[in-house]
Order: C-alpha cells, then structure tokens, then sequence
C-alpha cells in the first residue's frame, strides 16, 4: 500500500509517492474533514492532514483550492505543503486530503482551556490584530473565510496566528450552512452574520467580519459565546439584534480595551455595509497593541512557561 503527496509549487503539481507517513494521531474535525496529526519522516517533521469527509465529491475542487493557496504566502495564514492522496492505516478505501503545518499549541481556543481564562490582554491584542491582518491579506486576493473562529485560529509556537480552514471556502463552492458543522455544532452557529440565516443569502466580505467581531469578543473574555445556548436559539436571536453581552468587559478599564470593545460592535452591526474592512480594522487593533508592546515579550514568556508547566504538571 502506498500514498501519495502532492508537493505543489508554481511550477509542478506531480505526484510524489511516498511512504514516508507514520503515526496517525486523530486531533480534530471540522465540517469539511478530520485532522491529524501525522509523522512525516522524509520532511523531518510533524504535519497535520486533513482528510476530507467522503461524500463531499469535492477532490477536483480541493486539488484546485491547494493548487491555488499554495502559491499564499502570509505569516498569519497556515502554510499548505500539498495534498495526500490514498489510504490511510486505519481506513480501506481511497481519501484525499491537504497536508498543512502541524501547529502544535493548538488554536485560540487550546489556550483558553490551558490558561482556564483569557490569554493577558497584550497578547490577546496581538493575536487579534495579527487576524485582522491574516483576513485582510485574505481578503485582499478575493478569499472569504466564512468559518472564523477560535478554532480555526491556530497558533505557532511562540504564539503568533496562523489562519487555518479557509481553503474551501472561496465562492467556487456553494454555501451551505451543513457543511460547516453547524447542524450538529453550535459552534460555528454562533460566529455566523444575522443575514446568514436568509436561505437566499450569497456569502460576502461582510461575514468575515461579523464572524471577526464575535471571535474579538471570545478571545478577550475567553469564552464561546452564549454559553449553554443551541443553535436553534442563537439562529432566531441573532436576527433579531441579539450579541454576545458585554456586561464584564466594559468593566475592564485595560488601556485600549474600549477601543476593542467599540470596533467589536461595529464589526457586528446588523448593516453589512456599515461592517469595517479589516484594512479599517488594522488601523485601530495596530494602535492598540503600540499601547502594549513593551510588555508583549514579557508576557508572552510568561504564557509560555505557564503551557509548559500545566503540561508536566498533567503528565
């Protein structure tokens, strides 16, 4: 049994067969696949694959989305090396997948539940407005994410952003709310804009950031929003002018915390038009993390030892 990887670059998308693949390690799903964490001897290191669930009937528009990200280059937007193609240990037929950059700090949302909290507010800043700037490169070329989250926000190791499963998310392939998990997870529910729930609606720019403005929310308070909440309710609240509360928050008197709070709520306006871009965006969450770049080093050493410690601490 073999498989295969596509090593894509600008000039060559040939097959690469390899062996070289050892230790599946499930570490996640999402509503397009289920992620792994995979040994890659011949590349010297860990990658995470991403099997695409079957009964997508979408490898020739995965081949063409990896195709086309591959050429990306963004420090804030998780780097593709190419696709895999075949059999995995535990699987009998054939599956296709997109071999990506195995983060191993897990995503903004690991390190809520590491932390038992929000992540201090300089770096909180940082990882918010490096987003901002991973969405607007986004954006810039014609991508919609359409499934922002703090899943989705991974992070390196020394805790910068890495923007994560937005490769199959360009207008080539249809919206449908099913396909992003959200009949059987609220979770991408809650990031969704209110005219998201119109079955008429065609995804723009705007979703972005909708979807931008409530991950602001979660990484500062270090939540899920509407905690306890189904997806059902959260479907006919948001609607009707219902979002996240910001009750504890306004109570923050952090230098730049009203700032954050003040271009959250306009990210979130019911208007789509009246949604900043996230060049606008940039403008304000870059001035906010100035405000705190002195402590950003300090604090994001503390960060770190903290996630070493809980780890021996857990082992």
């Amino acid at each position: 049994m073999y498989t295969q990887v596509f090593i894509i670059d600008q000039h060559c998308d040939q097959p690469l067969f390899n062996d070289g693949l050892d230790t599946w390690e499930p570490i996640g799903q999402g509503g397009f696949g289920s992620v792994y964490k995979v040994k890659a001897v011949n590349m010297g290191h860990d990658v995470a694959i991403k099997l695409i669930h079957k009964g997508n009937d979408m490898d020739a528009e995965v081949k063409k989305e990896a195709n086309y990200l591959k050429l990306l280059s963004c420090n804030f937007v998780l780097s593709i090396y190419g696709m895999y193609e075949g059999i995995p240990p535990f699987g009998q037929n054939k599956q296709m997948g997109m071999v990506m950059e195995f983060m191993k700090r897990g995503s903004v949302e690991t390190l809520w539940k590491k932390l038992s909290g929000p992540p201090p507010f300089p770096l909180a800043c940082r990882l918010i407005h490096e987003v901002a700037i991973g969405m607007n490169f986004l954006h810039s070329l014609g991508i919609l994410h359409r499934d922002l989250k703090p899943q989705n926000v991974m992070l390196s190791d020394e805790l910068h952003v890495r923007l994560a499963d937005f490769g199959l998310c360009t207008e080539s392939i249809s919206f449908n709310p099913s396909n992003q998990e959200a009949t059987d997870n609220a979770g991408t529910v809650k990031y969704m804009p209110p005219e998201a729930f119109d079955l008429n609606y065609k995804p723009s720019r705007a979703f972005d950031r909708y979807s931008f403005a409530i991950l602001v929310w979660s990484t500062l308070s270090g939540k899920e929003p509407y905690e306890g909440i189904s997806a059902d309710l959260v479907e006919v609240k948001v609607p009707m002018g219902q979002r996240p509360s910001l009750d504890e928050l306004s109570k923050i008197n952090t230098e730049g915390m009203k700032d954050l709070l003040d271009l959250m709520q306009k990210c979130w306006k019911e208007d789509p038009e009246e949604r900043p871009k996230f060049n606008e965006s940039i403008g304000c969450t870059e001035k906010v993390l100035s405000k705190h770049e002195r402590e950003i080093n300090k604090v994001v050493y503390q960060v770190l030892d903290k996630l070493v410690s809980n780890c021996f601490f857990l082992h």
